[in-house]
């Protein structure tokens, strides 16, 4: 299993950004998908989440409202669009499911005036 996670950029606050996590030997399809990120110095911290279906979708209180997750079964792939970017979004972002698998490079997400 793969996962690589692209999208990630230097913006100004108040941007937005739209991060992809294509699977490779992994069907998306099957398993409910999670964007976690982790900060300098700071614990990695789940960020959002979809079931498999797309009808549930979970946020952290810090981003509820600004993110969305979505899904492409056809593509293989699970999205973060990131609006209203702000400096404490500033992480590398990952995606994984559950049971967890290898971890992916991630891509870094960076909000700065």
């Amino acid at each position: 299993v793969q996962f690589v996670e692209s999208g990630g950029g230097l913006v100004q606050p108040g941007e937005s950004l739209r991060l992809s996590c294509a699977a490779s030997r992994f069907t998306v399809s099957s398993y409910a998908m999670y964007w976690f990120r982790q900060a300098p110095g700071k614990e990695r911290e789940l960020v959002a989440s979809i079931s498999i279906t797309g009808g549930t979708t979970y946020y952290a209180d810090s981003v509820k409202g600004r993110f969305t997750i979505s899904r492409d079964n056809a593509k293989n792939t699970v999205y973060l669009l990131m609006n209203t970017l702000k400096p404490e979004d500033t992480a590398v972002y990952y995606c994984n499911t559950t049971p967890w698998r290898p971890w992916g490079q991630g891509t870094q997400v960076t909000v700065s005036s």
